[in-house]
C-alpha cells in the first residue's frame, strides 16, 4: 500500500508540473496582449523599421560652349531568384530559364550556358544569384520584357566621360565610391557630390527590405555642375599636336597649356601620354599625373623674360649698347663654364634674346642686386603656386638671396637654379602679353543648381602689376622678333599672325646631376596686336633634337595655325593684313631647305624663283637673306645635289639618305635632321665642319647622326667679369 500511494505521488506531482505549463504560457500570453503588448509592439515596429540612404546624383561637367563633358550613366545589374512562387509552385520552370539565359546569351554575347552554369553553381537555397553587371537600359527593357518572375533587375550609376580621354587631366576621375581623386572631380567633390537623401523602411525576419505605404522620406539634393574656361575644340588641336609632336620627337611625354591672358582662363590644358577616366586603373599611374601643374622643372632660357624686364626697368641696359661674346661662345664665372649653344658674336639687346644668348644675358643680370633680381623673379609669379583651381599644384622654387652661391644669378639670368611648373611660366607670358597684370588662372567659370541657378560665379581675379606698360613695349618687338627667320623660333611662324615668345632648352638634373637629357620648351602669345592666346608647349628628353626651338616650337606653330582657323576675329585680320601686303619683301634664309620646303615658304610669301640643280638641298640662294626685294623680283636657288647616288636607286622604305651638312649652323643642320627622321648628335658649336655617316649614305630612320661644329673667327673677345 505504501508503495502504491508514493507511485500515485509521483504521477501526480507530474502531472501538476505538466499541467503547469499550459497555465504559464497562458498567462504569458494574457501579459504580452493585455498588459505589456503596446510596448512590446512598438520595440518591434523600432527594430523592424531602419532607413536607407538616397543617393544623390553628381553634378555635370560643361565646357565653355555648353558641350557635356562629365555626367552620370545609369546601368543595371541582373540578378535571379529560382526559389519564387510560380503558378502556386515554388520554383522557376526550367523553360522560363532558358528562354532568360537564351535571351542574355544574343544580348551581351556571352553564351547561354555561362548563365546556366551560374544558376547552377549557386547553393542550394540560393534566392539572389547574379548573372550579369554594366547592362544597358535597352537590356533591361529586353529582359523586363520577358515578364519572367524572379527576375531582378537593380539600378546603378557610374561617372561617364563623354569624350574618353578629352581634358582627362583636367576633369580628373571619381573612385568606385563616386568620389573624386583628382582633377575638377576632386578640387570640386563636396559641390558636385550633393546631399545623399534618406527613406524609411520596414525588414522582415529575414533582413529583407519592403518599403511601406506612408514612409517618410528625406529627398537628396543632386550635386551642382560646373561650367568650365575648357574649350573642347582647343582641347583636341591641343592634345592631337601634343601627341604628334611628342611621337615624332620620341620624347618621353609633353604638356601644353592654352590659356586666355585677359582673363586667366585655361582654355585647354593636356599631358602626354594620356588616360581615360572612364577606366582610370587601365593605364599606369604617371600618365594619370598632372605635369603642367605637378612637374617641377628649370625653365631655361623662357625665363629670359624676367631677366629682360628687370634689365629695362632698372636701367643697366643702355640705348644701342653692343654686347661682345667670346669667339668660342664661352665664359669662366668662378671656376664654371657658361657656353652658348653657338658662337654669336657681336649682339644688341634685341639679338641677346632673339638668338638667346646665355652669355650677355648672365652679365645683364650680374649688373643688378641678387636681392633686386630675386624680387622680380617673385613679382613674375615663381616660388608660388597660382592657385588654380586643380589638386596637386606645386609651388616651385625659388631660393632667397642669402642661399644662392656665387654663379646663381648668371646661370638663373637663364633659367637655372629655379624650379617653376609649366603653368607659372605660361602665367608669367601671359601677364606679358596682358600688358603687365598678371591674373589668376582658373577653370571653372560658374556653378549652377540643376534648376540652372547661379550658386558661385567666378570674376577674374587681378594678381598684381609685374611691369610698368612702358616697359612691356619696349619688350614686345623684342620677343616677337624670336619669331622670325633670325630668331631661336622661327619653327613657329605662322604665315599672316603675330606672334611673340621665346624657346627654352634645359638640361635635366637626375640625382643631382646635370645629364645630357634636356627638356625643349616654347611659349607664346597672339596676336600681337590683341593677344587673345597664351601657349606653352613642353617636351621631356626629345630623341631628336634637346633644342626647344626645334621641338616645342613646331608644335606651337600647328596648333596656332588651327586656332586661327577657327576664330573669326585672327581669321579676317590675317586677310585683310594679306591684301594690305607691303611692296617690299625680306628674303627668308633658304639653304639647307629641301626643294619642296623652299618651294612652299616662297609660294606663301609670294616670291618668284627659279631652281638650277637636279636634287639635293639649297646649297646657294641670290640675293642672300635679308634683302629686300620689290614684289615680283625673282630670288635663285642652287641645289647641292647632294642624292647624287640615289637618283636611279629607290630609297628603301625607312631609310634616309644623309645630306651634305657642312656649312651649316647646328640649329639648321639638327632641323634638316629631324625632318629626315633622324637623331642628331651634336660636338661643339658653330658651323658644322664634319658628319658621320658621310654624303649620300643610306641610314635607317631613327638612328644618330653625328655633327661636329667649329665657331667662326670674331674680331672681338671678351669675357664677362666676375660681379
Amino acid at each position: 500500500m505504501n508503495e502504491r500511494t508514493a507511485i500515485l505521488s509521483r504521477m501526480f506531482i507530474i502531472l501538476g508540473l505538466i499541467l503547469l505549463i499550459p497555465c504559464a504560457l497562458g498567462f504569458q500570453l494574457i501579459r504580452v496582449n493585455f498588459f505589456e503588448g503596446d510596448e512590446l509592439r512598438a520595440l518591434w515596429n523600432k527594430q523592424a523599421i531602419d532607413q536607407i540612404p538616397i543617393p544623390a546624383q553628381r553634378g555635370n561637367i560643361y565646357d565653355a560652349n555648353g558641350t557635356l563633358l562629365a555626367t552620370n550613366a545609369v546601368d543595371y545589374k541582373l540578378a535571379f531568384d529560382p526559389k519564387v512562387q510560380v503558378n502556386g509552385k515554388i520554383g522557376v520552370p526550367q523553360s522560363q530559364v532558358n528562354q532568360l539565359t537564351g535571351k542574355l546569351a544574343d544580348l551581351t554575347g556571352r553564351s547561354a550556358a555561362y548563365y546556366q552554369n551560374k544558376i547552377n553553381s549557386a547553393p542550394p537555397h540560393s534566392r539572389y544569384i547574379v548573372l550579369d553587371t554594366n547592362l544597358s537600359i535597352f537590356v533591361k527593357d529586353e529582359i523586363k520584357a520577358l515578364n519572367i518572375k524572379g527576375v531582378i533587375l537593380e539600378e546603378n550609376y557610374r561617372r561617364k566621360y563623354t569624350f574618353g580621354s578629352l581634358a582627362s587631366h583636367a576633369l580628373g576621375f571619381v573612385n568606385h565610391k563616386t568620389e573624386g581623386r583628382i582633377g575638377l572631380e576632386a578640387f570640386y567633390n563636396d559641390e558636385l557630390k550633393g546631399e545623399d537623401g534618406v527613406r524609411q523602411v520596414r525588414r522582415d525576419p529575414f533582413n529583407r527590405i519592403f518599403e511601406y505605404i506612408g514612409s517618410p522620406k528625406k529627398l537628396p539634393r543632386n550635386g551642382y555642375s560646373l561650367h568650365t574656361t575648357i574649350d573642347a575644340y582647343l582641347q583636341a588641336i591641343l592634345e592631337d599636336e601634343l601627341k604628334a609632336g611628342v611621337e615624332k620627337h620620341l620624347a618621353n611625354y609633353g604638356t601644353g597649356i592654352i590659356m586666355d591672358p585677359k582673363t586667366g582662363a585655361i582654355k585647354a590644358l593636356a599631358n602626354y601620354p594620356t588616360y581615360d577616366p572612364n577606366y582610370p586603373a587601365s593605364s599606369e599611374d604617371e600618365n594619370r599625373r598632372n605635369f603642367a601643374i605637378s612637374d617641377m622643372m628649370e625653365p631655361g632660357s623662357t625665363f629670359k623674360l624676367v631677366t629682360a624686364i628687370a634689365a629695362v626697368e632698372q636701367g643697366v641696359v643702355e640705348s644701342g649698347e653692343i654686347f661682345e661674346t667670346p669667339e668660342n661662345g664661352e665664359v669662366i664665372i668662378h671656376d664654371l663654364i657658361l657656353r652658348d649653344h653657338v658662337p654669336l658674336g657681336n649682339l644688341t639687346f634685341q639679338e641677346v634674346i632673339q638668338k638667346s644668348s646665355n652669355v650677355a644675358m648672365a652679365e645683364i643680370a650680374m649688373r643688378m642686386e641678387p636681392e633686386v633680381f630675386y624680387q622680380y623673379a617673385r613679382n613674375m609669379g615663381f616660388g608660388n603656386d597660382t592657385n588654380i583651381d586643380l589638386i596637386g599644384e606645386v609651388e616651385g622654387r625659388l631660393a632667397k638671396p642669402y642661399e644662392w652661391s656665387l654663379v646663381t644669378l648668371p646661370w638663373m639670368s637663364h633659367g637655372y637654379e629655379i624650379l617653376a611648373t609649366p603653368l607659372q611660366i605660361a602665367q608669367s607670358y601671359a601677364a606679358f602679353a596682358n600688358n603687365g597684370m598678371m591674373m589668376r588662372p582658373y577653370i571653372v567659370e560658374r556653378i549652377e543648381d540643376k534648376n540652372g541657378n547661379i550658386i558661385k560665379q567666378h570674376d577674374p581675379i587681378e594678381i598684381r602689376r609685374v611691369a610698368k606698360k612702358s616697359t612691356l613695349e619696349k619688350l614686345l618687338p623684342i620677343f616677337e622678333s624670336v619669331v622670325t627667320d633670325s630668331g631661336t623660333g622661327y619653327l613657329a611662324q605662322v604665315d599672316g599672325l603675330r606672334i611673340a615668345g621665346k624657346t627654352g632648352t634645359a638640361k635635366k638634373v637626375v640625382n643631382g646631376q646635370y645629364t645630357n637629357n634636356y627638356r625643349g620648351s616654347f611659349v607664346g602669345f597672339f596676336p600681337v596686336e590683341d593677344p587673345q592666346y597664351v601657349c606653352f608647349i613642353l617636351l621631356d628628353e626629345p630623341k631628336t633634337s634637346g633644342y626647344g626651338g626645334l621641338t616645342a616650337a613646331p608644335i606651337f606653330k600647328k596648333i596656332a595655325t588651327r586656332i586661327a582657323g577657327l576664330d573669326n576675329n585672327i581669321q579676317r585680320d590675317m586677310n585683310t593684313g594679306q591684301q594690305q601686303a607691303p611692296q617690299f619683301v625680306q628674303v627668308p634664309f633658304l639653304k639647307g631647305l629641301s626643294q619642296e620646303q623652299a618651294e612652299i615658304l616662297l609660294s606663301n610669301l609670294n616670291i618668284p624663283y627659279s631652281i638650277s640643280g637636279k636634287t639635293g638641298y639649297i646649297a646657294q640662294q641670290m640675293p642672300e637673306a635679308g634683302t629686300e626685294l620689290s614684289r615680283g623680283q625673282e630670288i635663285s636657288l642652287t641645289l647641292s645635289e647632294t642624292y647624287i647616288n640615289s637618283d636611279s636607286v629607290k630609297v628603301k622604305e625607312g631609310y634616309a639618305v644623309i645630306p651634305d651638312l657642312k656649312g651649316m649652323n647646328m640649329r639648321q643642320a639638327a632641323s634638316l635632321l629631324i625632318e629626315l627622321g633622324l637623331q642628331t648628335q651634336i660636338i661643339g658649336s658653330g658651323t658644322v665642319f664634319a658628319q658621320y655617316p658621310k654624303t649620300g649614305a643610306w641610314m635607317r630612320k631613327g638612328y644618330t647622326v653625328t655633327i661636329r661644329g667649329k665657331a667662326k673667327s670674331l674680331e672681338t673677345l671678351t669675357q664677362v667679369s666676375d660681379r
